[in-house]
């Protein structure tokens, strides 16, 4: 074969890897756990070789560069530099990997997929998908079932598809329903093929409606209302658009008022019965900002704010919140002013290249004012309100930190902005050959460390599973850790656990007791220096201290656990028992009392609370024994 054949094989296999990418995310729960992250990983690692192949195979290589790539590639290097002075090394890098992989991506797919067939693969791809996994909340929703694949999980209302989250299937399904609706009644297709376009965009519609999310009804909602409020302005659409707003205003009339979810979940935000301060979203938000305030041109640092948040716990959410549920917030938070105006560079870029492109996509006049229909304004119609409605979802949750969600977001982004070369010439790049050298380098670099973290984060993965799958806390268990954090030796959370393990072994006994607790200390120590700001690392060297018996030395480890996390149920329960070990049963009274105050369902505490509660009743008793026993003089 010939190097232009070779080159076409190249591209081919680029579209199938994306494809592999796409369809696996959300099936794979949103790739959110290690392993199908690492699958992703790999096949971007795959995308990457072939289009760096494609530099030496091309006889006249060129490169597709809007401005977007300008900002994509800025956020790139910035995420580099915030990793290299960020305070928790491993989820810095972590998050890193992420967006090198979602800067590759868009890169490859906006350089090597903008044609319209690959366009068109991709969106019916992804609207099939969209549609299957609604078929299955459906299903769900209408069984009342709790599991999703083999997981069990818990649906309140809704139903979750393939995501652990119900919110998250909704971003999935709300930045793919105004596409399919767009082909099927503005492209070029065949009468068949619109026909299951219109039949699967119904179905992601109901799909959305199982998820009862409040935040994916009013994202849709303007993504609909932008949608036919286009396409009732062109003359060519009205009438379809007209007839398709009926049955959607229709379908929602009639199943609304019928649906118990519905009603529990809508009916008080309606009728304005909800009162959003009472939304814990808002404490989260406020937190965040307050988190930003430490540092508000840098931010805390990537992936920082999980820990950081406990330092500004409100009494009111007890639960571990992982991300401010808004993505702006939280990209305010962790990447600071800096970070924030590098991303909303990028959609602004986005918009202004959409608007450029709009009026070279609508289609030519083939008749006297009649315009005919176009594939192109079919996708950048569908694309552009597609994430319209996922940056409007943005700001109550944090679908751009699951893996699938904003790699199906960052595909849609690529695929619009390559719009651009309908408009305008300008934007190609000719690639000489000192250029192609540069592009080798970089791309061999990426694969160099990507490929080299992928094989470290796998070897942690698969003994972290082995370890989840041995006795818990016993010495099975550790081993596998340890072999864990020898993969990975800069994961606090992994240091913690193997403390943790041996902690529960030396307090069941043993002659090897004081061994076992002072191995606990050294892990505790070094979970200490890989996390400085996770407050159960102190506290768990002060219990070990408090087990030997030491407990001077061990109270100002647990006043630095309470300056981290001063609000946490579980730390003043534990501080508590530090007081119980040290004797001091009127200091430990008002920790388990806190304790309890920031969470009712909390045994430990009550429990505790009634020992101390009734030595100090027993001590005031014997004390009054002893004065009546013993009569002053």
């Amino acid at each position: 074969m010939n190097r232009e054949t070779w080159d076409r094989w190249c591209e081919r296999g680029i579209l199938g890897l994306v494809l592999a990418i796409l369809v696996f995310g959300p099936l794979a729960i949103g790739a959110t756990r290690a392993l199908p992250f690492l699958i992703i990983q790999g096949l971007t690692l795959g995308v990457m070789l072939l289009w760096g192949a494609r530099f030496w195979l091309s006889s006249r290589p060129q490169l597709l560069w809007p401005p977007i790539c300008w900002a994509v590639v800025a956020f790139a290097g910035y995420a580099i530099v915030r990793y290299l002075n960020a305070d928790i090394e491993y989820l810095a890098r972590q998050e890193l990997i992420r967006v090198l992989v979602y800067a590759c991506l868009f890169l490859a797919i906006l350089n090597n997929l903008h044609r319209q067939e690959s366009t068109q693969i991709v969106s019916g791809t992804l609207i099939f998908l969209a549609m299957a996994i609604s078929g299955y909340a459906i299903y769900q929703f209408l069984a009342h079932s709790h599991r999703v694949w083999y997981f069990e999980v818990r649906h309140d209302f809704g139903a979750s598809g393939t995501y652990i989250s119900r919110n998250h299937l909704g971003g999935f399904l709300e930045m793919l329903l105004p596409l399919g609706l767009a082909y099927t009644l503005t492209s070029r297709l065949k009468p068949v093929t619109k026909v299951f376009l219109g039949y699967a965009s119904l179905v992601i519609l109901a799909g959305i409606a199982v998820t009862i999310s409040r935040g994916t009804c009013a994202s849709t909602a303007v993504a609909l209302a932008l949608f036919f409020g286009v396409l009732l302005f062109h003359r060519t659409y009205r009438l379809p658009a007209l007839v398709l707003l009926v049955v959607v205003v229709a379908a929602g009339a009639y199943y609304l008022p019928k649906s118990f979810p519905v009603q529990a979940r809508l009916k008080p935000v309606i009728e304005g019965q909800g009162r959003m301060e009472e939304d814990s979203r808002v404490l989260l938000w406020q937190a965040a900002i307050r988190i930003w305030q430490e540092n508000p041109w840098w931010g805390v640092g990537p992936a920082h704010y999980d820990y950081r948040f406990r330092q500004v716990r409100p009494a009111q959410v007890q639960l571990r919140p992982a991300w401010a549920h808004n993505d702006y917030l939280n990209t305010l938070a962790e990447w600071g002013l800096v970070g924030l105006g590098i991303v909303a560079s990028a959609l602004v870029l986005m918009g202004l290249g959409v608007l450029k492109t709009w009026s070279f996509v609508r289609g030519k006049p083939r008749g006297l004012g009649e315009e005919r229909n176009s594939n192109k304004f079919a996708f950048v119609l569908g694309a552009s309100l597609g994430l319209a409605a996922i940056l409007v979802h943005s700001v109550v949750d944090f679908n751009m930190h699951i893996p699938a969600n904003a790699i199906l977001a960052i595909t849609l982004m690529a695929l619009l902005s390559s719009h651009l070369r309908f408009a305008t010439d300008r934007y190609w790049v000719r690639v000489k050959p000192w250029g192609k050298v540069v592009a080798s380098v970089l791309v061999l670099a990426g694969l160099g460390y990507l490929g080299q973290q992928g094989w470290h984060r796998t070897a942690e993965s698969v003994w972290l599973q082995r370890a989840a799958g041995a006795s818990a806390f016993s010495p099975a268990q550790a081993a596998c850790l340890k072999n864990a954090f020898a993969a990975e030796p800069m994961n606090a959370e992994t240091a913690y656990a193997i403390g943790y393990a041996y902690r529960v072994q030396s307090s069941e006994g043993g002659k090897n007791y004081r061994e076992l607790v002072e191995q606990a200390m050294e892990w505790f120590g070094r979970s200490i220096k890989l996390n400085p700001w996770r407050g159960d690392g102190y506290a768990g060297c002060g219990w070990c201290l408090d087990w030997l018996g030491r407990t001077a030395e061990s109270g100002q480890y647990f006043e630095r656990a309470a300056e981290l996390e001063p609000n946490g149920y579980f730390m003043a329960a534990n501080i508590g028992r530090h007081y119980i070990e040290a004797g001091d049963f009127a200091a430990a009274k008002p920790w388990f009392e806190r304790s309890l105050t920031l969470e009712r369902d909390n045994p430990n505490a009550r429990n505790w609370l009634q020992f101390v509660n009734s030595r100090l009743q027993e001590t005031a008793t014997n004390e009054i024994s002893a004065k009546l026993n013993f009569p002053p003089q």
